[in-house]
């Protein structure tokens, strides 16, 4: 005889379906429960399409240059001109081997004296002498940076003033000046000044272009004329002036500055040379406005214009033009046909002669 179910197992039972219930309504969630983390995404077998795969790496970005010398990274201080004696009294000269630039200028008599450019090395350099009047229009196209010198005449140091350059003067008592003798000194013509230390100092402006462009080969030396030697005179409104001569030395590939017939070296023995020289002609004329003790009257160089350049570099002369619109720009150098002239990367020597003088080499 086949036995019921008895009443406590359908009690069994009936829990059973309850619990089974409860445990669906736990893993579902409902209105007053909260939300439960939702199960993981299948991978997917498609390749991946991130960033990298559709978007090619950033080309790196092109690292600035020294824009003086055209090589080696952008000088982190100041750039700081300083106004160096150029007669026998003031030779050899110290720290000059390291300047960016040097201009070769007219002053009064028919003598020249150097505005040195420093923005890679700040060297103690000397020996300083006083300032000009065109030296604020020649220094511009650096920008509003330090001037370093020692006193000047008359409409001189009114002219820095305004100009908007930081006067450095040793009149002004200015630290870091000290006298340093020296073989051929005549008692006054011996001040040197630690660049590094107004460097330190000072917060104008650091290196930028000028105008100039560098390249080590450039298809202009192909067809450009002999350039070994750089002959010329620097003079202003007088008769007479000062010869200026620069020699291609070909062990070094570099220009070397001769006076006299004699190589010139600066007060560390080594030689005065340079990657480029360029001869800039200009309009030169007396100031009287300034004149020195004996009544000789300064000269006035226009670097804002345009005229002749010849540029010597590689053993090579490249002529040309030289044009300069405002105080604020730049210097171009372009060929006849209008084509920039690249200077060798390295130092340059900037020799401002008058209109119509003579340059052999």
């Amino acid at each position: 005889m086949r036995s019921l179910p008895t009443h406590r197992t359908a009690y069994a039972a009936a829990l059973t379906a309850l619990a089974a219930a409860l445990a669906l309504g736990a893993c579902t969630g409902s209105s007053g429960g909260s939300r439960t983390t939702p199960p993981p995404t299948p991978s997917s077998t498609t390749p991946s399409t991130s960033h990298s795969a559709t978007h090619p790496p950033a080309k790196p970005r092109h690292r600035a240059v020294n824009p003086l010398r055209g090589k080696g990274p952008v000088p982190k201080s100041p750039v700081i001109a300083v106004k160096i004696d150029d007669t026998a009294s003031g030779r050899p000269q110290l720290g000059i081997d390291k300047a960016d630039v040097v201009y070769v200028e007219a002053v009064e008599g028919g003598l020249t004296r150097l505005a040195a450019i420093f923005g890679t090395f700040k060297p103690t350099v000397g020996y300083v002498r006083s300032t000009r009047p065109s030296d604020p229009d020649l220094l511009l196209q650096y920008g509003k940076i330090t001037e370093a010198y020692s006193g000047g005449a008359h409409d001189s140091l009114p002219r820095v003033h305004r100009s908007g350059i930081t006067s450095w003067s040793n009149d002004d008592g200015k630290p870091y000046y000290s006298r340093r003798p020296h073989a051929n000194d005549h008692g006054y013509i011996n001040l040197v000044l630690n660049l590094r230390a107004v460097a330190n100092h000072v917060k104008t402006p650091r290196p930028k272009s000028i105008g100039w462009t560098f390249a080590t080969h450039t298809p202009l030396l192909k067809h450009a004329r002999k350039g070994t030697d750089v002959r010329t005179v620097v003079t202003g409104s007088y008769s007479h002036g000062t010869p200026v001569e620069f020699r291609w030395n070909k062990g070094s590939h570099r220009y070397v500055r001769y006076i006299n017939g004699q190589r010139q070296v600066a007060a560390d023995g080594k030689s005065v040379s340079m990657r480029n020289v360029i001869v800039q002609s200009c309009k030169v004329v007396a100031h009287p406005q300034d004149s020195d003790v004996l009544g000789n009257p300064s000269q006035f160089t226009y670097t804002v214009g345009k005229g002749k350049v010849s540029v010597f570099r590689n053993g090579k002369r490249i002529d040309g033009y030289w044009s300069r619109n405002k105080l604020k720009h730049g210097t171009l150098l372009r060929t006849k046909q209008g084509k920039r002239i690249p200077l060798m990367p390295g130092n340059t020597w900037v020799v401002l002669i008058r209109k119509g003088i003579n340059v052999s080499g």
